[in-house]
């Protein structure tokens, strides 16, 4: 198991919630707006990032609180358990802290415990949606392996937004500042390309490994919109000064990449495949990567409403699939129908209004 004890305090619509004596499958049933996704966004906060919604950290703060608010797990590791805990207080609420066994930590840290995965309704467009969505999710993707990656995308985004500002400043930029910006992009952008890289081609073997069918078999590329090493990617930084300038904003980088994906039996770009088909790749992906995150660290994987939405035959390959991936794994549910084949090995509880009882 990799969490137990988990709280939550004003966080959305949950006043305070505890959750305890969890299993490999813990089932979240309630009618929509209860609360379990919520749960779930919550858990997500224990890794580095803003979360399955990528919401504003005021917007997580339950109505009608004068307080930040609050969630704390227990990671069960090798009989001994560590204190994970992530929140926001109201003198400065934009701030996230953590706290690991009491001790003041960074958000970048929580990655070095836990590997953590989702799944949700509003990734269904990932194969169809902006090619920055698709960054984000290689990112996500490659922080739950390697955690320094975070770091990486961060201090990259930090000299882009700065190389950004001189470009469109009304005074022509000075090569100096260029050159030290430019620097610090090369240094950050290139081992964020090099984690993309790795994540893809880890990721291409275990899909390979896995069987193609129910889910349908994706095939992935990683697309650098640059050279993809430290000098070459330096020289076209050099070189595209001036086309630059003229456009106010750095034309090429890690910032353009692209994840190619397409459906491995049919040849098809998966934007291209229905919605079926999408839905079963971006399903292959999620477990290929599970079982890959879970070695040598702990893994949680959250499926927000995902078993509701396959027939009997995909239902029963993805709950086969999850019980040898090694992750604790926490879904969602309208109703406890969809999981009645696990629901002997499941903790299962009830959400009501932000109230969490044990079924």
């Amino acid at each position: 198991m990799a969490l137990d004890r988990i709280s939550l305090t004003d966080f959305r619509n949950h006043g305070s919630t505890e959750l305890g004596d969890t299993a490999q499958f813990n089932l979240l049933v309630g009618e929509n707006g209860a609360g379990k996704t919520n749960i779930l966004e919550a858990l997500s906060l224990l890794a580095p990032g803003r979360g399955l919604r990528r919401a504003a950290l005021g917007d997580m703060v339950r109505n009608g609180s004068d307080a930040g608010f609050g969630v704390g797990a227990s990671l069960l590791q090798d009989g001994e358990a560590v204190r994970l805990a992530t929140y926001s207080e109201s003198a400065n609420p934009g701030r996230r802290r953590v706290r690991v066994n009491g001790a003041e930590s960074s958000a970048t840290s929580l990655g070095e415990w836990l590997a953590v995965t989702w799944l949700t309704p509003a990734m269904d467009g990932l194969f169809t949606g902006a090619a920055g969505d698709r960054r984000r999710y290689m990112d996500r993707l490659a922080l739950a392996l390697e955690p320094a990656h975070a770091s990486h995308a961060a201090r990259y985004e930090g000299a882009l937004r700065e190389r950004n500002r001189l470009l469109s400043d009304l005074r022509e930029p000075e090569s100096a500042w260029l050159d030290a910006i430019e620097a610090q992009m090369v240094q950050h952008g290139s081992a964020l390309m090099a984690g993309r890289a790795r994540l893809v081609e880890t990721l291409a073997v275990r899909l390979a490994e896995m069987p193609a069918e129910p889910f349908a078999r994706p095939a992935l590329t990683y697309a650098p919109s640059a050279p993809d090493h430290s000098d070459g990617l330096s020289q076209a930084l050099y070189d595209n000064r001036k086309r630059d300038r003229a456009a106010q904003r750095t034309l090429l980088g890690p910032h353009r990449d692209e994840l190619e994906v397409i459906h491995a039996a049919k040849r098809v770009p998966a934007a291209q495949s229905s919605t079926g088909e999408q839905k079963a790749m971006l399903v292959a992906m999620t477990l290929a990567h599970a079982g890959l995150a879970a070695q040598g660290r702990a893994g949680l994987l959250l499926l927000d409403e995902v078993a509701a939405h396959l027939d009997p035959v995909r239902r029963a390959a993805l709950f086969e699939q999850l019980r040898s991936s090694g992750a604790q794994v926490w879904m969602t549910g309208t109703e406890p129908a969809p999981f009645s084949s696990i629901a002997t090995e499941s903790a299962v509880w009830a959400v009501t209004a932000g109230l969490v009882t044990r079924a």
